[in-house]
C-alpha cells in the first residue's frame, strides 16, 4: 500500500508574507535576493494558493526576522512596523555606511529640523482675531 501526501496550505500565508515584506520596508526584488531567489517566485507566493517549500520557509523568516511561527500565522506577529517606519528606518541604516564625520553632519542636521519643529509646535498660534 503507497502512502499520498496531500499537501495542507496555512490560510492566508500569501497576504501575510506581502504584509511582513512592506512592514519590513523591502521590495519583492530585496526579498528574492536575501533568501536566493526572483522577484517572480516571491510575486507568486504573494498571491498564489502555492506556499513555499519548508527551506524556503526558514530563509523567509531569517530575512523577515520573524519566526516560523509568525510566518505562518501559528503566532501572532510580535514587531508590528509600519511600512513606512520601516522604509525609514532603513534609510536611516544606510547612514552607518558613512564616513564618521558624514554621520555626524546628518545626525546635527535631524537634530535641528526637530527643534525647530518643537520650536513651531511651542509657539502659540495666531488666530485671525488676535492678528488684529
Amino acid at each position: 500500500m503507497g502512502l499520498t501526501m496531500t499537501t495542507k496550505l496555512v490560510e492566508g500565508f500569501g497576504a501575510r508574507l506581502a504584509a511582513l515584506r512592506q512592514a519590513r520596508g523591502l521590495t519583492q526584488a530585496e526579498l528574492g535576493e536575501a533568501i536566493g531567489v526572483s522577484q517572480r517566485v516571491v510575486a507568486y507566493y504573494e498571491t498564489e494558493s502555492q506556499q513555499p517549500p519548508g527551506a524556503l520557509l526558514v530563509d523567509l523568516a531569517q530575512a523577515l526576522k520573524v519566526s516560523s511561527d509568525e510566518l505562518l500565522g501559528l503566532k501572532p506577529i510580535t514587531d508590528k512596523r509600519s511600512p513606512r517606519a520601516a522604509r525609514l528606518l532603513k534609510r536611516l541604516q544606510k547612514v552607518e555606511d558613512l564616513p564618521t564625520a558624514d554621520q555626524r553632519t546628518v545626525l546635527k542636521l535631524l537634530d535641528a529640523l526637530h527643534a525647530a519643529r518643537q520650536r513651531e509646535r511651542a509657539r502659540p498660534r495666531r488666530t485671525s482675531a488676535s492678528a488684529k
